[in-house]
């Protein structure tokens, strides 16, 4: 949620990041200024009140000690009474209203974010390794179906399209990928591991940003008020809700592993086919929470921690910066990392790195004291450590084999049990 008293100060500026993302977006903030005038009008008028009803029953006080009539002054109080229950119901009216377009407006872009409308204009920064060279690549598709690693009818029998069942081989890579992932992080970047509940409050997903503005993609939990995880942001980022943090506590650091679920609204005429777009997957989060003054290092550290996964897979790789007509909604500056599949003939994004700034923290009321004793607005940072499918796709057709084999790279080979999958 964007800072009212920015807002306030500094309008222009606002609406000038808002529409390096979307031109509209500036009107946003012409209507929480309008409502913010009224509101604060109201409750200066309110406080007006409040002040002659003070000073009205201290008068009534006073007669009634001297056995006076006080009746005309009792009646200005319940007349005053009447005026001041309109003049909160308003305010709390306009200040409803100023909440709801705030939690539906996008964070402002960095300044060094570059300036775009869709993907196609995102800049590569880097890359790592070379594309493999695979006379005519299968996809992940016809090599899971030939070793028998993934069952997508019996998934869709049991939960419809865009679920899976992985099987023998096919279940063993997969759990062998979260223990790989788990202990790279915590043992190899210094997170600390946490497993989560894979339901949520709607509290936690308006914390993290995704609601309201998503509700039609998310799974809820009818009649109860719980949704099932996006991803494992939202339950970790929510770990310090409502929480004063020390500076010895900071940066916290966190991985864990969930399934996500998202129903992939509006994805009507896309590639659907095997693991590429799927309603469940699993996922390894970094989450991190900081000071704001360290919080575009930490964006870097947390980018070069996701990157290290491929690394050690030997998985060719490009990290991109994600312009301001592609970033998220809660999003200040994102990286995403996309590795090569060749049966896609491809680059699949396999994590998002992102600095919210303090755009979550102000929805959470997540807060730290700093050196000065003040409580401030933390930063918080998220990445896929990374999204297990298109990982799994990445792996399989990469390393595909003349035989029908799939390699398991030498750094998974500990957690697998050999050094290949074949028939």
């Amino acid at each position: 949620m964007l800072d009212i008293r920015l807002i306030r100060e500094k309008p222009d500026f606002v609406k000038a990041r808002l529409s390096a993302r979307s031109p509209e977006l500036a009107g946003n903030i012409d209507a929480v200024l309008a409502i913010d005038t009224a509101r604060r009008a109201a409750e200066t008028k309110l406080q007006a009140l409040q002040g002659d009803r003070n000073r009205l029953s201290k008068e009534i006080g006073k007669l009634r000690a001297q056995k006076q009539d006080s009746a005309a002054l009792e009646e200005q109080v319940k007349s005053l009474a009447a005026d001041m229950q309109a003049l909160s119901a308003e305010s709390e009216k306009l200040a409803a209203e100023q909440n709801s377009i705030l939690l539906n407006t996008p964070n402002l872009p960095q300044e060094d974010v570059p300036e775009g409308r869709d993907a196609s204009q995102n800049p590569v920064i880097r890359t790592f390794g070379e594309k493999p060279s695979i006379e005519n690549p299968k996809d992940h598709v016809a090599l899971a179906e030939a070793l028998g690693l993934i069952d997508p009818d019996r998934g869709a029998k049991i939960s419809g399209s865009g679920f899976a069942v992985y099987t023998g081989a096919g279940a063993r890579l997969e759990r062998s990928l979260i223990n790989f992932l788990l202990d790279l992080h915590t043992r190899g970047h210094g997170y600390t591991e946490v497993a989560t509940p894979f339901v949520v409050k709607r509290d936690c997903m308006v914390g993290t940003g995704q609601l309201p503005k998503f509700e039609e993609d998310m799974y809820g939990v009818e009649n109860a008020g719980l949704f099932l995880v996006p991803t494992a942001e939202v339950p970790v980022t929510n770990l310090h809700r409502e929480e004063i943090l020390q500076p010895a506590q900071l940066p916290v650091k966190y991985a864990a592993y969930t399934p996500c679920f998202r129903r992939e609204a509006g994805s009507a005429g896309r590639e659907t086919r095997g693991l590429i777009r799927m309603h469940q997957f699993d996922k390894v989060e970094l989450v991190k929470i900081c000071a704001p003054s360290d919080s575009n290092a930490e964006l870097e550290s947390l980018t070069a921690d996701a990157e290290r996964v491929l690394q050690r897979l030997g998985l060719h790789y490009r990290v991109i910066t994600l312009c301001t007509g592609d970033m998220g909604f809660g999003s200040a500056k994102t990286y995403d990392i996309e590795v090569w599949a060749p049966g896609q003939n491809a680059y699949l994004e396999v994590s998002s790195c992102t600095n919210f700034e303090d755009f979550q923290a102000r929805r959470m009321n997540l807060r730290f004291k700093d050196a000065e004793g003040k409580n401030r607005f933390c930063h918080t940072l998220n990445g896929s450590g990374t999204a297990l499918a298109r990982l799994y796709v990445a792996l399989l057709e990469n390393g595909q084999q003349p035989d029908g084999s799939v390699l398991i790279p030498a750094a998974l080979q500990p957690y697998f049990g050999a050094d290949r999958i074949a028939k």
